[in-house]
């Protein structure tokens, strides 16, 4: 009679990453909780100056219908020339047109929660002394 072992844990490859096996499975689960969606969809953009050099970008996804921003980036010469009030507008209104009803980020106590509550945003919570002294907010917009 064979005994039960534990699940050896082990570095993903990328190969297995890559696949989505692990996505699909998760869905799955979901599915039966708040039934289907479209899989994550990628809100990818870039801001190149007249010598196609990057000056700034964004990078989010849409998922469960929240656009949900991991990074957005001027470069400090492309500041103070509405670039990120333009790059969020893009990424919001693209997410709009995949269905998203709202929008969610994190940024640091030094990084640009003041430039996202101009834009709208609402900070829901904070983790103080998230690294060296400083929050890190946690902010959502209704699209």
């Amino acid at each position: 009679m064979r005994t039960p072992t534990s699940p050896v844990i082990s570095t993903a490859t990328q190969e297995e990453v890559r696949s989505g096996v692990l996505g699909r499975h998760l869905r799955q689960f979901n599915y039966s909780f708040v039934g289907e969606y479209p899989e994550s969809q990628p809100v990818w953009l870039n801001a190149k100056d007249a010598n196609g050099e990057l000056v700034g970008g964004l990078r989010a996804y849409v998922f469960l219908y929240w656009l949900r921003i991991d990074s957005l980036w001027v470069a400090e010469a492309a500041r103070g020339q509405k670039l990120g009030t333009r790059l969020l507008a893009e990424a919001e209104e693209r997410a709009r047109n995949l269905g998203a009803h709202s929008a969610a980020l994190e940024t640091f106590e030094w990084q640009a929660r003041g430039f996202y509550m101009k834009q709208g945003y609402e900070e829901y919570g904070r983790i103080n002394d998230y690294v060296k002294g400083f929050y890190l907010a946690s902010m959502k917009k209704k699209l």
